[in-house]
């Protein structure tokens, strides 16, 4: 099966992740692009990709003008997309890239819409988030099938806003098989270790962490790895500063993350940027990442995550207010219950967290039994 494929960033960890899961279910990768600032990879997951120019974040009418450029000329850039058997396009943008290149190059094959995150821009009645929703959802009328990381977003979103859409796929952001390192050599007591990794962008979180360190001085601490996404995060860095034990180590790679995950007891999995949205649907890279690798997650009861957790006998909860809750939390935990809640993690199935082989060659044959929508 060859698989044209549009990823929203080459340089993304998601790109490559999606990339290697396909190319290990047996298809063929045909792997188009956009970059970011930073430039992008030679080969993502053994395959040269076809960029196709720079997307800014956030620049809402650069990306216009740019999406309307590569629609006008993808006769030219798409000319490959003639062998695949299918087109996977990763956000909306390119969704709608995908659509136009089809429709030009008269391709009578399906298209398959990720959609792994939804954008603040989407949400509420205001007229913004209308005219997109009614873009996307003209956009779902040209969909064969639409890819979700989490079942609350065809639950909460898609059969909200979209009576009439295409079957969607549930692919978990499970970690690839074999980035399992040993298990964490850490001491069963205080301080308490919280690894907080990845995209770095709730501030309530922060602050909720911040002010428990200063109040219980020695019982934790917080160690921040990744990016923080600015400017909505304000000034993150001196309140890291200003706050004993917290500590920032900066970006890493994906081959770190059972280095990192070791260092420390408890993975933060909480996340109110989309508040009562995206944040209360997801189920985070780092609920899989800490799982696998030995870090207990920590997360909100009422949100998808948590109701993740329970289903699966794992992990530790709290409830709002939040900052009340993770005292109580920290302040009750002894060596027994970590070490129970650490066994627990130990004790689950693997692939709770990590694909395998056959999760690979599953996903390819359900997408090779998508077909074309009348």
């Amino acid at each position: 099966m060859k698989i044209a494929y549009l990823a929203h960033d080459l340089a993304d960890a998601a790109s490559e992740r999606r990339v290697a899961m396909l190319r290990r279910g047996g298809a063929e990768i045909d792997l188009y692009g956009f970059r970011r600032a930073g430039g992008s990879p030679a080969e993502v997951a053994g395959v040269f990709p076809r960029e196709l120019g720079e997307l800014r974040d956030g620049a809402m009418v650069q990306r216009a003008t740019s999406l309307l450029r590569y629609g006008a000329t993808a006769v030219d850039w798409a000319a490959p997309m003639a062998d695949a058997d299918l087109i996977l396009a990763r956000n909306l943008d390119n969704l709608f890239l995908a659509a136009v290149a089809r429709r030009r190059l008269g391709l009578d094959i399906p298209l398959v819409y990720e959609l792994l995150d939804i954008h603040t821009v989407m949400f509420g009645d205001g007229l913004a988030a209308r005219l997109m929703r009614a873009f996307e959802g003209r956009m779902l009328q040209t969909t064969d099938a639409v890819i979700t990381s989490s079942p609350a977003f065809e639950r909460e979103y898609l059969a909200r806003y979209y009576r009439h859409r295409p079957p969607s796929l549930l692919v978990e952001n499970k970690v690839g098989e074999g980035a399992a390192g040993e298990a964490p050599a850490l001491s069963d007591g205080p301080p308490w270790r919280i690894g907080w990794f990845g995209g770095i962008r709730c501030r309530a979180s922060l602050d909720c962490l911040s002010s428990l360190l200063k109040a219980h001085p020695g019982l934790f601490e917080v160690h921040i790895r990744g990016r923080f996404v600015t400017p909505r995060m304000g000034d993150v860095h001196a309140v890291i500063e200003e706050t004993p034990g917290m500590y920032y180590h900066g970006p890493y790679q994906a081959a770190a993350l059972p280095g990192i995950y070791g260092e420390v007891h408890f993975a933060w999995a909480i996340d109110f940027f989309q508040e009562g949205a995206n944040s209360d649907w997801l189920l985070p890279n780092r609920l899989y990442e800490g799982g696998l690798h030995g870090a207990v997650p920590i997360a909100l009861r009422t949100v998808e995550t948590g109701r993740w957790l329970q289903q699966h006998g794992v992990g530790l909860l709290v409830d709002l207010p939040l900052e009340d809750s993770l005292r109580d939390l920290l302040t009750g935990i002894t060596p027994q219950t970590y070490r129970a809640a650490s066994a627990a993690l130990r004790g689950a199935d693997r692939r709770l967290f990590e694909w395998a082989d056959p999760d690979c060659k599953d996903l390819i044959v359900r997408l090779g039994a998508v077909r074309r929508r009348s």
